[in-house]
């Protein structure tokens, strides 16, 4: 069914976004989202002794003088699109004469988690803090305590709701990456009725709420509750959560022949529930990330598309904004759409996509 949220206008994706990517090596099996002088750690560890807040220390000039510290807030520390952000955000730091202190939550959804973590960051002095919110609502009275003190805190991946409770936001477009998967798939499987089962995140994340809806969109379904939804679950993108639920859901509707999964471990563990019934072959799995095992998925066949988004843009854009921020007193602004590209080796007449050969030369680039 179709999840009611206010849309907040971004620019239009760039479905061929050229850019020059890293491979991801972190284990398949967790869930789905280089350098430096520190390392993650979760927000339950306590407070280190730290320095005045942010606000209170002087701006550092470009080259020289202090290392700016940069909060990184993340929905957990394991999820391989997190630690692809975390690892690009420690390596252009390294560059700026500044420091990535990562925190996370402890799960996706973990919104207690991520407010402890600011208020440990807002103790230790960062300059900056960006944050990609479990709960889009929920962080915003710790972001304002930061706010407060001087910090600037900018949105990566996910928005805040309102948008405009951080002064920017560096992110795919995940209403139009929606779209893009459900033009796809509904021209892939042409004149046949479509039977979705759908892989979701928790509705309080509005990066969930907007993929969900943008497939549906894309699928030309309409709003409210469609009959081609014939079932969903909240998997909170994990794989092992996304299988059980996929089990429960095919022993009442073993003639789906399509799923929509939030992200690629919620396509994995849904995959498998398939395979287990041997349904595989005869549903099409479409995901949203972009990772190098996802698109490997694409190259075995087992996903019959992904969009790929680019974490690494928006983290290097999110630390580049606190070194200007920390030496010119500058802020960012406005939400900077970071790209989206179909991935697929099963094109369709009249949408632009990049192959598995492409995608595994540039994921999460």
């Amino acid at each position: 069914m179709k999840i009611s949220v206010r849309r907040v206008s971004a620019v239009a994706v760039a479905l061929t976004t050229a850019l020059t990517m890293a491979a991801c090596t972190k284990n398949d099996s967790t869930s789905s989202s280089g350098s430096g002088s520190s390392s993650s750690s979760s927000a339950a560890a306590g407070a280190s002794s730290a320095p005045a807040p942010g606000g209170a220390s002087s701006a550092p000039a470009a080259g020289g003088g202090a290392t700016i510290k940069i909060g990184l807030v993340t929905k957990t520390d394991s999820n391989p699109y997190f630690v692809k952000l975390r690892e690009s955000a420690k390596a252009l730091a390294s560059s700026q004469n500044a420091e990535v202190i990562a925190l996370s939550g402890k799960f996706d959804g973990d919104n207690e988690g991520q407010v402890t973590a600011i208020e440990n960051l807002i103790q230790q002095g960062v300059k900056g803090i960006m944050i990609t919110p479990s709960n889009s609502a929920g962080i915003l009275s710790a972001i304002k305590k930061a706010q407060d003190k001087g910090i600037l805190v900018v949105a990566l991946d996910s928005e805040t709701t309102p948008a405009d409770a951080v002064p920017a936001t560096y992110a795919t477009d995940n209403l139009q990456a929606g779209v893009i998967l459900g033009k796809y798939v509904k021209a892939k499987i042409g004149s046949t009725a479509p039977k979705i089962l759908a892989m979701d995140l928790d509705p309080s994340a509005s990066v969930g709420i907007q993929r969900h809806n943008g497939f549906l969109e894309g699928m030309g379904l309409p709003d409210g509750t469609p009959p081609e939804v014939i079932g969903s679950a909240l998997t909170a993108g994990d794989q092992t959560k996304a299988q059980s639920a996929m089990e429960n859901l095919l022993q009442a509707h073993p003639d789906v022949n399509v799923v929509y999964s939030i992200n690629e471990p919620a396509g994995r563990g849904a995959y498998q529930a398939l395979t287990a019934k041997n349904l595989q072959s005869k549903v099409l799995v479409a995901s949203i990330d972009g990772s190098c095992s996802g698109v490997q998925y694409v190259k075995d066949k087992k996903f019959v598309a992904t969009v790929m988004q680019f974490p690494k843009v928006m983290a290097e854009d999110g630390v580049k904004a606190i070194v200007k921020f920390a030496q010119t007193g500058t802020k960012p602004s406005g939400v900077v759409n970071t790209g989206a590209t179909l991935i697929t080796d099963q094109p369709v007449a009249g949408q632009d996509s990049k192959d598995s050969a492409w995608g595994l030369a540039n994921c999460w680039g």
